[in-house]
């Protein structure tokens, strides 16, 4: 089997990654400062604590760590501070920054060529304060980071394209997650039409932690090469009114790329479909609804 480290795999995405590439043959190696708790770890999986911060640790760990494994062959690099507004601007930007240098150059020198990692859909410039510039929004307008969390993943995607041109036969794929749910959070979804300025920071948009997943284990299989980078959402928003219902009130002036579906996505995903075959297959809407 291929090995992979997972770095952040006790986390709501990190999790769900751990059990897709379990299930698709994968020996998971997860990187974090903690395990999950019993219920939730996976139990084929081997669960390294490390502090991503300290490169010594982290090139050790990448190299092999005795009676457990000896190599390396992939990364999927999930850990960061998540958010703006949790830790001091200056801390997120020092442990994500620095932390994802780490892992990156580190799975490097143990011979690692394939990476796929989080970036955010916060790129994209949310939280929408100034509108976007065309809707559905994607990956064919520059970085508009708003945050300081949202910089760090502007410069990570910029990074991959210089690694990627110092060595052709690296890939690192950047995946632009929308905000992640599990099936326990789309209780509160019916809540959001009260008011759509409740979620219009997003664009009103989610990934259900399971698709999040299929687009790591994509990824990781793709035969692309060099950097790219791709929006992550589900095919529909987390409101119960149409996708063109909301633009009109919210964000009138903005153009829309073509005639909306009725509650198709506004972070369009696209490009993930076409280029890693990416097919999100659980909505909040089976849940909550049916």
């Amino acid at each position: 089997m291929a090995r992979v480290v997972v770095t952040g795999g006790s986390g709501k995405l990190g999790r769900a990654v751990v059990d897709e590439l379990v299930e698709h043959g994968w020996d998971v190696v997860v990187f974090d400062r903690a395990r999950p708790p019993a219920e939730k770890a996976n139990a084929a999986a081997t669960y390294i604590p490390i502090d991503l911060t300290d490169y010594g640790q982290v090139l050790d760990a990448f190299l092999g760590v005795q009676e457990r494994y000896d190599h390396v062959d992939a990364l999927v690099h999930l850990a960061a501070i998540p958010a703006p507004g949790i830790v001091p601007d200056h801390a997120t930007f020092a442990n994500n920054m620095n932390g994802s240098w780490n892992v990156y150059s580190a799975a490097r020198r143990a011979g690692a060529t394939t990476i796929v990692w989080a970036s955010s859909e916060t790129v994209l410039g949310l939280p929408f304060d100034e509108p976007p510039p065309y809707a559905p929004v994607d990956e064919e307008y520059p970085p508009r980071p708003n945050s300081t969390y949202s910089l760090v993943k502007a410069l990570e995607e910029r990074m991959a394209e210089q690694l990627c041109r110092w060595d052709p036969q690296l890939t690192m794929i950047g995946l632009r997650f929308s905000n992640v749910m599990e099936p326990a959070d789309y209780g509160s979804f019916p809540s959001f039409d009260a008011d759509p300025l409740t979620r219009k920071w997003n664009l009103w948009g989610y990934i259900d932690a399971r698709d999040g997943a299929q687009a790591v284990r994509l990824g990781l299989v793709s035969d692309l090469t060099g950097a790219e980078v791709f929006v992550i959402a589900n095919d529909d928003t987390v409101m119960s009114r149409s996708s063109a219902s909301l633009m009109a009130e919210v964000f009138p002036g903005v153009e829309l790329r073509h005639e909306l579906g009725e509650h198709e996505t506004l972070l369009g995903n696209a490009k993930a479909k076409r280029l890693l075959g990416f097919a999100p297959s659980h909505s909040w809407r089976d849940t909550v609804i049916a």
